[in-house]
């Protein structure tokens, strides 16, 4: 492994722990010296590139008393060693990729080192033992075709006949939504969305973690048509959308350890939802829902596109109402939306009523609309959210992410770079919905008041994500 080559040294110079991450390099040479180290772009899930090192090559697996090569590229970020490499399988043109439990459709490999990487204990070469030993057990290659001239050192063509148990949306599956987490806010949810929205199947999955129990028994008792209970996590594989409701216990005392509580609770569940369902929405409703939101978009390695929280739907839905039935008589055609932290730093902004939000743009609340909102929220205040409102909300962001109805609701997403804001922080903003997720409204130039609301809400959520351990 050559890392005097000219195109390695100026990579090499952007990385910042270079020196740690050369003899991390060196010593995964020294056990594995068929893999090379290139360079090439990477794309991240907002579509920007980068030039990274990527290690490409080959690492060697027995299956049935035989040895075969399995082809891997591993994308060593910036900040590697410190943060584990971005691994996937290359399969050769002759090779089918076998969704399963660590193996995406695109070939994405997930392990437990890799969401639990801790260097120094963590290691490439560590982590390549790990994954030799789990291929090992479950093959995640097969063969296309059975024709003859089969290359002896691919894996070859008894692997294509086990069957896939896990993953991915399967042809003929038809349209699956599962909720996880039981109790009154599981059970709302499955009602409404059962009442709104046209699923083939919905699964509620109790989960021994969570602290939102008692529901799923009545569900067993009383059985509704499409609906299955179960405890076992991989019973939601295929979904289109993932409902996460589930809370975790905490007799702590400081907020930040009952947040932490939950955030544990999410790290044995969101990677096996994302890696069971790798195309499907992820929509939280555990609190608080922006910082849960933004774990879950960490842990699960989806796009943000396709991690969302329930935000400010519901508020925003209740505020357009009252202003256009009860004070505005229909007479207006504007939407109003709640954005921002679900917190008293709230704010409000306008836009088209209209269904389709493609062309919409926003506008702020100005001084002669100003005690209309105001007017509007004061009405709302001491409508609490029950958990058969917030069920109906969570179908209604459902609704428009299973019938691609490009609606827009104001939820929990990725805010960075809307409006200016810097930080990565996940918040309440009007996004369009549909078979692809998310997509933002532009961004809106708000009142200095409102502006310094939202930008204390950035620095109190960017402050407090910090100090979990995610």
């Amino acid at each position: 492994m050559d890392l005097s080559s000219e195109s390695l040294k100026k990579i090499l110079f952007k990385y910042k722990f270079r020196d740690v991450a050369i003899e991390e390099l060196q010593k995964v040479h020294r056990l594995y010296p068929d893999l090379r180290l290139l360079t090439g772009p990477y794309t991240f899930h907002d579509s920007s590139q980068r030039d990274l090192l990527k290690l490409v090559g080959n690492i060697p697996v027995r299956y049935q008393g035989q040895s075969y090569n399995l082809p891997i590229q591993l994308w060593l970020l910036d900040s590697f060693p410190f943060t584990p490499p971005i691994c996937f399988l290359r399969p050769t043109s002759n090779m089918t990729i076998r969704e399963g439990k660590h193996v995406d459709a695109k070939g994405r490999i997930y392990l437990p080192g890799l969401h639990n990487w801790d260097h120094p204990k963590s290691s490439v070469t560590v982590l390549l033992e790990e994954m030799i030993a789990k291929f090992e057990e479950d093959p995640p290659l097969g063969m296309k075709s059975a024709g003859d001239g089969r290359d002896p050192n691919e894996l070859l063509a008894f692997v294509s006949h086990l069957n896939v148990t896990e993953g991915g949306n399967r042809p003929g599956q038809g349209v699956k939504v599962s909720v996880i987490g039981g109790g009154d806010l599981g059970m709302a949810v499955v009602l409404s969305i059962i009442a709104k929205c046209s699923v083939d199947k919905l699964v509620l999955i109790d989960i021994p973690e969570s602290s939102t129990k008692g529901g799923t028994m009545d569900l067993e008792i009383f059985s509704l048509p499409k609906v299955e209970v179960s405890k076992d996590l991989s019973a939601s594989a295929g979904s289109r959308v993932v409902v996460v409701t589930a809370n975790a216990w905490s007799e702590e005392q400081s907020y930040v350890s009952v947040v932490q509580t939950n955030v544990d609770m999410y790290r044995r569940i969101i990677p096996s939802l994302s890696r069971l369902s790798p195309t499907a929405v992820l929509l939280i409703a555990s609190q608080p829902v922006d910082i849960m939101t933004h774990v879950a978009w960490k842990q699960s390695c989806l796009p943000p596109t396709h991690v969302m929280g329930a935000g400010y739907n519901l508020e925003s839905q209740r505020l357009s109402y009252v202003l256009n039935i009860a004070l505005l008589a229909n007479g207006t055609d504007k939407q109003a939306w709640v954005i921002g932290e679900k917190s008293d730093k709230k704010v409000a902004v306008w836009g088209s009523a209209a269904t389709s939000g493609d062309s919409q743009v926003l506008s702020p609340v100005t001084n002669s609309t100003k005690p209309l909102i105001e007017r509007g929220l004061e009405i709302l205040k001491g409508r609490g959210q029950r958990s058969w409102s917030v069920g109906l909300s969570i179908a209604d962001i459902s609704h428009s992410i299973l019938t691609d109805q490009r609606k827009t609701h104001s939820i929990s997403t990725l805010a960075q770079g809307w409006g200016g804001i810097g930080s990565e922080v996940f918040l309440s903003v009007p996004c369009i919905l549909g078979a692809n997720g998310s997509t933002r409204l532009a961004g809106v130039s708000l009142s200095p008041e409102d502006d310094a609301k939202l930008r204390e809400s950035v620095t109190s959520l960017s402050n407090f994500f910090k100090q979990l351990r995610i």
